[in-house]
């Protein structure tokens, strides 16, 4: 391709708009164009990469024995209503209504169509364990898009399905894609940790995700210093700090004037926050709901959704405490009435807690669990941190940032029943199909490979998905043989299966070697009068600082061999 020829222009500024490394060189690289919040088109250079990326999956998803497929993005909603994943997705889940009124959704995954096409053509165990996926579109209205490709309302995503007969059988069909995503993620040059992670609103009873180290990653990755234990914030667990045993003691009020944090009632009460229990609350689907936590530990929201069984959970505004009768600063769940109550599990450790006394400015000593109040759940809803003791092996968590670029899950029976997804045992006895699900979402690892591989002149490809192998620069001078050598090395490479982007435009060498970093292609070669004294050409890997200076005859042996070793290195860690 000559650059001439080429749609898309690079920019020299920084679009004002972008916020993270990948989404302020997508751009300036001309790879992408915003259309919409979270909505972009992929110019020629990026949809390279983007076809790059899925010929690197659909060989791993073939060598695993997927077999691949196309389903529509058009989806009935009633299907969705089947499984109840409508309310589960909520205003996510894109809808619209077709002229005859009849309700369709723009498919954020494929569970339920992929179930249908299972529940019709396949019905006995002979015919089990399956794997169908497919590369297709999905649509998710999020309500902040962010991040360029990293959160979009719009994306390529890869899906695979698994049908088994039983559990065994998934956990079979689970390890095996943990090893294809391992794979496909080494060829793209990208370390990635697997971490475990919340269903949200994909359900099923387990889930991993991939992450690669990013510190522009929207997840934050609670792990253990001392073993493998390795979490979304979202799921992660810790081992909470045992109060010692005391004996219970009467209720005692106290006044506290002017205390109505924790840090304020234990700092007045001269007592450390782990003695006081914390009130928060909360807005469940519409109905007030009192949570009790110990002073020195967090609310995980996504824990507390999920014990809850809500769609939708947010923080009560000041208004609604009010209104409820509840007095902020000094509530306690001692004789509150009408509200659920909602506990964490760290009130049963310890004793004799400071709490509120629903009057203000005034608290209650020797709070006992379950003596003084009753929970309608006590479970844990506690957000681990970094300096936490490990859930696993006691040691110290930490905490680093990631991007998400693999989703997997245990899905089991629940969508296979609630659609009649049945198959017919060697018994003639009829049981519902196990069920596992597998995403990677294109773009995001698009972007991810970029936030791991660039400096601060533009993208360093990995070789593996850089949309060309060799970016060609001759530098023109009057009555110089550059032109027609280049023209002469462009059609070598060319013919020998080598992809050439051809810097045929008559600009400055800093023009053209800026544009070379800014694109990132792994090698650059040089064709200028002063390699030409040498009958050589300047051969640069955008990854290293030194050029070597190779002769032109044989420069396309030089180059695969060069393109070789960068894919070695690659597959190599597969």
């Amino acid at each position: 391709m000559r650059i001439s020829k080429l749609f898309g222009k690079t920019q020299r500024e920084v679009p004002a708009e972008a916020e993270t490394t990948s989404h302020q060189l997508l751009l300036r690289a001309g790879m992408i164009h915003q259309v919409a919040a979270g909505v972009y088109a992929y110019l020629p250079l990026g949809w390279r990469v983007l076809n790059k990326l899925a010929a690197i999956i659909r060989n791993e998803m073939d060598r695993a024995g997927g077999q691949e497929l196309i389903m529509p993005v058009l989806q009935p909603l009633e299907l969705w209503q089947e499984t109840g994943r409508d309310k589960a997705f909520g205003k996510g889940l894109f809808t619209l209504s077709d002229r005859r009124e009849r309700q369709l959704a723009l498919g954020p995954t494929h569970e339920e169509v992929v179930t249908e096409l299972v529940k019709y053509n396949v019905q006995s165990y002979r015919d089990l364990p399956l794997l169908l996926y497919q590369i297709q579109n999905k649509f998710r209205d999020e309500p902040r898009p962010r991040g360029g490709l990293i959160r979009v309302r719009e994306f390529l995503m890869k899906d695979l399905y698994s049908f088994d007969t039983d559990e065994a059988g998934l956990d079979a069909s689970y390890q095996k894609m943990l090893q294809a995503y391992k794979n496909i993620f080494d060829r793209c040059g990208l370390p990635t940790i697997l971490v475990e992670a919340d269903s949200g609103a994909i359900g099923g009873k387990e889930s991993h995700e991939f992450m690669t180290i990013a510190e522009s990653g929207e997840d934050e990755i609670i792990y253990c210093e001392k073993c493998k234990y390795a979490a979304n914030v979202e799921k992660a667990e810790c081992a909470k700090e045992k109060l010692e045993a005391e004996e219970p003691l009467p209720r005692e009020e106290v006044a506290t004037p002017g205390a109505g944090t924790i840090e304020e009632v234990a700092d007045f009460l001269k007592i450390p926050p782990s003695h006081t229990l914390k009130a928060v609350f909360y807005i469940a689907d519409g109905k007030m709901v009192f949570v009790v936590i110990r002073g020195d530990i967090g609310v995980n929201e996504v824990k507390l959704q999920n014990a809850l069984g809500c769609v939708e959970l947010r923080l009560a505004t000041e208004d609604e405490i009010i209104k409820a009768g509840i007095v902020a600063g000094a509530a306690s769940p001692i004789g509150i009435k009408g509200i659920k109550v909602i506990a964490d599990n760290s009130i049963t450790s310890g004793a004799n807690f400071v709490a509120g006394a629903n009057k203000p400015e005034t608290h209650l000593k020797n709070v006992n669990y379950p003596r003084d109040f009753k929970a309608t759940l006590v479970t844990d809803i506690a957000q681990a941190r970094a300096g936490d003791r490990c859930p696993k092996c006691g040691g110290k968590l930490a905490s680093t940032r990631g991007i998400e670029v693999g989703h997997v899950f245990k899905l089991g029976t629940f969508i296979s029943q609630k659609l009649g997804a049945l198959f017919i045992d060697q018994n003639g006895a009829s049981h519902p199909r196990v069920m596992g699900c597998y995403g990677i979402g294109l773009d995001r690892l698009l972007a991810a490979a970029i936030e791991l591989n660039h400096d601060d002149k533009g993208i360093i490809w990995p070789v593996s998905i850089a949309p060309y192998q060799v970016y060609l620069c001759p530098l023109y001078k009057e009555n110089s043989k550059a032109e027609d050598v280049a023209e002469k090395v462009y059609a070598e490479l060319e013919a020998e299966g080598i992809e050439v982007l051809f810097d045929d435009r008559r600009e400055s060498p800093g023009v053209k070697f800026n544009d070379a970093d800014l694109l990132g292609i792994p090698l650059r070669v040089t064709v200028s009068p002063r390699t030409l004294e040498k009958n050589s050409a300047e051969i640069k890997k955008r990854s290293e600082k030194e050029a070597q200076l190779v002769p032109l005859e044989g420069i396309a042996i030089k180059l695969k061999e060069l393109i070789s070793q960068g894919l070695s290195r690659l597959s190599n860690s597969v």
